[in-house]
C-alpha cells in the first residue's frame, strides 16, 4: 500500500507540473484537455514507482547487476535507470529537473543550464605513450596528463555518488555491424539519458541483454565543475578523453551536445586506424541508389538539405566511408531549431513528437507551443530525435559509394558563388581548408557569423592530422569517380550585415539540379581569382545570382571583399602546403 501511495503521489506531482506547464489551473480543465492528458498518461504509464525496477524474479537480478556494474566503477547510488523508456525518462525529468515540460507536440523540453553550446577550448585529450604519436596536438587537441584525468574522473565519480538516482544508457556508434562500437553513458540527468537514447543506435532487447562491457564509457557529471586549481584546467568546464582507459569525463557543462561530439571524436580516432574515412557530413540516397554526401560545419545546412522528401535520409551529421560504402555513426538527428517551420523544413518539424527532445527553446507556459524564433535564451536551440522519426529515413542507415560530394560553406563575405563544380585538386584544397562562418550560438561566445577555417569541415572533432583524413578522401574520390561541388549557403549581394542570406529555396533548387544530373551537363564560366567553374544557368534560380559580382551594387566593395577572403585562404593554407602536392597547392586563389 505504501508503495502504491508513493506512486500516486509522484503521479500527482508530475501531473501538477504538467498542469502548470500547460497553463491549466484546475483538474477539471486539465481533464478537458484530451490531447495533453493523453501525453501525460503515456508518460506516466511506465512510471517506475518507488524504485526504477520492479523487484521480482529476473528484474531483481537486473537491478542487482546494474548496481554491481556501477560499483565496479566506484559508483554507488540508490536507484539506477538502465536504458529506460522515453516515458520513464519524461517522468523523471518532470519530477526532478528544472525547466522540463511536455510541449504541445508531445516532445520534452529541457534546459541545459548556463552552457547552451559546446566549449571547444575546454576539450582535452590524455597524453599517454600508446596514442600520443597519433594525435594532432595543438589548439584543437590540447594535452592533459593522466594524473589530471584521474583527478577529474574521481571528481566526476564523487559527484555521481551524491545523487540518489542515476541514468545509464548503453548504445552503439556505427550502423555497420562490422565497425560499430559499444558506448555506455552514465549521467545524473534524465534529459541526458533521453538525448543519448535518441543519438546513439538503440540496441534491441536481445542485444541489450548481451551487451557486455562497453568499448567506451562516458561519465557525465556536467552539473559539477572542474577544479581550476588542477593542472591543465583553465575553467570550471572540462571534456576529457582518455583513449587508453577508453573513458570520457564531462564536468562543468550540462549541454548535451558534448556527449554527442565526444563519441564523434572517439570514432574520428578509431576509424582512420582501419583506413575508414570518418566524416562530419550528412548523407542521403536517391531512388536509384545514388548517394550524396554533404560536408559542412554546424549552421551550413547539413541537416536541412539532407532531409529531402524525394530521397532517403541516411543521416544528418556523422558518417563513415568504407570499402563497402557509407554508414551513419548515429541513431538520431540533432538539428538547429531556430527559425524552424513546417513550410521550410517539414520533415524535421513533423519529427517533433513524443520521444523527441527540444533543448533550450522558449514556449508558452499555458499552451506548450514553442516559439522557434525566440532566441532570448540562446541562438543555439536544438531538437534531438531518433532517425526513424523522419518518414523516409533509411534503416539500417547504410548506403553505397557516393555519386556526389557537396561541400557546404556559409560565406560571411558574400563573394563565393551559390554553386561551383570542383576539380579533384580543388576538392582537396577546399576540404583541407574547410572555410565557413561560425554561426551564432553553436559555440559559447559566438553571437554573429565570423569567417573561420576548420580543416576537413570538422577540425574541432578531428583527432589525427587533417592530412590523414584528406588522404583517405582523395583515395576514395579517385576510386569511385565522384562529382564534387562547392555550395555557398551564406550571403549574397553583400557581406554579413549588408547582403542577404541565401534563400533555402535557391539552395534546394541547386541541390535538385545536382541530383538530377542536369548540373553536371551544364555550361560553365570561370569565376576569377578563385578559378571556380560556375554554371551559367540552374533551373529555378535567377542566373544573375550565380555570378557573385552581378549581385553587388558596389564593385569596389566587392573587389575588396574578394581580395580579403582570398588572402585569408592563402594564409590559412600555408600550414598545410608541405604535406600537399603542387597541384593541390595550385588550387589556391590567385
Amino acid at each position: 500500500m505504501a508503495a502504491r501511495l508513493g506512486s500516486l503521489a509522484r503521479a500527482r506531482v508530475a501531473r501538477a507540473s504538467l498542469q502548470a506547464t500547460c497553463g491549466i489551473r484546475s483538474s477539471r480543465s486539465f481533464a478537458a484537455s484530451a490531447s495533453v492528458r493523453q501525453l501525460v498518461d503515456k508518460a506516466l504509464a511506465s512510471s517506475p514507482g518507488d524504485k526504477p525496477h520492479s523487484f521480482a524474479g529476473s528484474q531483481q537480478d537486473d537491478a542487482d547487476a546494474d548496481m554491481k556494474m556501477l560499483a565496479t566503477l566506484g559508483i554507488n547510488t540508490k536507484s539506477v535507470f538502465h536504458n529506460a523508456s522515453a516515458g520513464k525518462l519524461y517522468n523523471e525529468a518532470l519530477l526532478h529537473e528544472k525547466g522540463s515540460a511536455i510541449l504541445s507536440t508531445g516532445a520534452l523540453a529541457a534546459y541545459s543550464g548556463a552552457k547552451t553550446g559546446r566549449s571547444p577550448m575546454d576539450k582535452r585529450i590524455v597524453d599517454e605513450p600508446s596514442t600520443s604519436g597519433d594525435i594532432w596536438w595543438g589548439s584543437i587537441n590540447i594535452k592533459v596528463s593522466e594524473q589530471t584525468f584521474r583527478v577529474n574522473r574521481e571528481r566526476a565519480v564523487d559527484y555521481l555518488n551524491t545523487r540518489e538516482r542515476l541514468y545509464v544508457f548503453d548504445g552503439y556508434a556505427g550502423w555497420d555491424p562490422k565497425y560499430r562500437y559499444k558506448v555506455r553513458v552514465i549521467t545524473s540527468r534524465a534529459y541526458h539519458a533521453l538525448f543519448m537514447n535518441n543519438m546513439l543506435i538503440r540496441p534491441s532487447p536481445e542485444e541489450l541483454e548481451n551487451f557486455g562491457e562497453p568499448d567506451y564509457t562516458i561519465y557525465n557529471s556536467g552539473a559539477f565543475p572542474a577544479n581550476r586549481a588542477t593542472e591543465g584546467m583553465t575553467s570550471p568546464t572540462s571534456v576529457s578523453i582518455n583513449f587508453k582507459s577508453k573513458e570520457v569525463v564531462i564536468l562543468g557543462t550540462e549541454y548535451a551536445g558534448e556527449m554527442k561530439k565526444g563519441v564523434f571524436s572517439i570514432m574520428n580516432y578509431l576509424l582512420p586506424k582501419l583506413d575508414i574515412l570518418s566524416m562530419h557530413a550528412s548523407a542521403n540516397e536517391g531512388k536509384d541508389g545514388d548517394v550524396s554526401i554533404f560536408f559542412g560545419l554546424s549552421g551550413t545546412g547539413k541537416t536541412t538539405l539532407s532531409a529531402d522528401p524525394e530521397r532517403a535520409l541516411i543521416g544528418d551529421d556523422e558518417h563513415a566511408w568504407t570499402d563497402d560504402g557509407v554508414f551513419n555513426i548515429e541513431g538520431g538527428c540533432y538539428a538547429k531549431a531556430v527559425g524552424l517551420s513546417r513550410e521550410n523544413e517539414p520533415e524535421i518539424y513533423d519529427a517533433i513528437r513524443f520521444g523527441t527532445l527540444l533543448e533550450n527553446v522558449i514556449f508558452d507556459k499555458r499552451s506548450g507551443v514553442v516559439d522557434y524564433d525566440d532566441t532570448s535564451l540562446t541562438e543555439n536551440t536544438r531538437v534531438a530525435y531518433p532517425l526513424e522519426f523522419i518518414p523516409n529515413a533509411k534503416i539500417p542507415a547504410v548506403g553505397g559509394h557516393p555519386k556526389n560530394i557537396i561541400m557546404l560553406t556559409c560565406d560571411a563575405f558574400g563573394v563565393l558563388p551559390p554553386v561551383s563544380k570542383l576539380t579533384s585538386e580543388q576538392a582537396m584544397y577546399h576540404f583541407i581548408s574547410g572555410y565557413t562562418a561560425k554561426v551564432a550560438g553553436t559555440e559559447m561566445g559566438v553571437t554573429e557569423p565570423s569567417a573561420t577555417f576548420s580543416a576537413c569541415f570538422g577540425a574541432p572533432f578531428m583527432v589525427w592530422h587533417p592530412a590523414k583524413y584528406a588522404e583517405l578522401l582523395a583515395e576514395k574520390m579517385a576510386t569511385h569517380k565522384v562529382n564534387v561541388w562547392l555550395v555557398n549557403t551564406g550571403w549574397s549581394g553583400g557581406a554579413y550585415g549588408k547582403g542577404k542570406r541565401m534563400s533555402l529555396k535557391v539552395t534546394r533548387a541547386i541541390i535538385d539540379s545536382i541530383h538530377s544530373g542536369d548540373l553536371a551537363k551544364a555550361e560553365y564560366e570561370n569565376y576569377p581569382v578563385f578559378n571556380l567553374k560556375v554554371p551559367k544557368s540552374v533551373t529555378g534560380v535567377d542566373s544573375k545570382m550565380l555570378m557573385p559580382s552581378k549581385t553587388w551594387a558596389n564593385k569596389a566593395a566587392f573587389d575588396s571583399q574578394v581580395s580579403e577572403l582570398s588572402a585569408l585562404f592563402k594564409k590559412n593554407f600555408k600550414q598545410f602546403e608541405s604535406g600537399c602536392s603542387k597541384e593541390v597547392c595550385a588550387a589556391s586563389p590567385e
